[in-house]
């Protein structure tokens, strides 16, 4: 390529730039590519006031001038964020979408049901499980409004775009990932026998994403001799 873009990640929800996945990731990048990927951290403004808004405009806050290129690997709610960037911002160049959280708002609806989704919405707080610091933490009702309001429908993804999804995945429905990829010859999809995280099989997809990525970054590296 004429230009050598970066490699920006984007966690997921209650998640951190410090998950232990983003971290192996980084570490295979540096391996395989000698990238140093940037790990952005989207708990933006807040946890407890998180928006998809705010999230979308840290990462475009974080691509730099109007010459610079961004390749965006998002897991979840990060996935969700990158394919965002990705509709409206021409910088972003390519996606990796790790179970993105597409349809999110219809998703956590479904799971509270009307009770629990009337109730966060009365008392103004929804207590969650806090990945990153522990125990729980609570999030605002106000999160839940704006994804309503602004994942009805599927961003417009035109760039390249990898999607990794588990047939396992009890947090974020497979078919919402097949519904963005239906129609897009240039959305590849891969199912994997795993759950959201997508831990286990980590090995299993990550010579997909490495030819993904190497018209971006090049070849991987040779192995180191022994």
């Amino acid at each position: 390529m004429a230009f050598s873009p970066r490699l920006l990640y984007l966690h997921g929800f209650a998640s951190s730039p410090e998950s232990s996945k983003a971290i192996r990731f980084a570490a295979h990048a540096a391996a395989q590519f000698g990238l140093e990927i940037e790990r952005l951290d989207l708990r933006v403004p807040s946890f407890q006031h998180l928006r998809l808004s705010e999230m979308v405009r840290t990462v475009v806050g974080q691509i730099g001038g109007a010459n610079e290129r961004v390749v965006v690997m998002g897991s979840s709610l990060g996935g969700l964020t990158a394919a965002h960037v990705a509709a409206a911002e021409p910088r972003a160049v390519a996606l990796v979408l790790l179970a993105p959280a597409f349809r999110i708002a219809e998703t956590w609806a479904n799971r509270l049901g009307p009770e629990g989704l009337r109730g966060w919405r009365e008392s103004g707080w929804l207590e969650v499980d806090d990945h990153a610091n522990g125990g729980t933490a609570r999030v605002d009702f106000g999160f839940m409004e704006e994804l309503q309001q602004l994942t009805g429908t599927l961003p417009d993804v035109r760039v390249p775009t990898l999607i990794i999804h588990g047939t396992k995945d009890d947090v974020v429905p497979p078919r919402v990932s097949a519904e963005l990829a239906q129609g897009r010859p240039h959305v590849k999809r891969i199912e994997v026998d795993d759950g959201h995280e997508l831990r286990d099989t980590m090995d299993a997809w990550l010579p997909a994403v490495d030819s993904f990525l190497t018209p971006y970054f090049g070849p991987p590296l040779p192995a180191p001799a022994i």
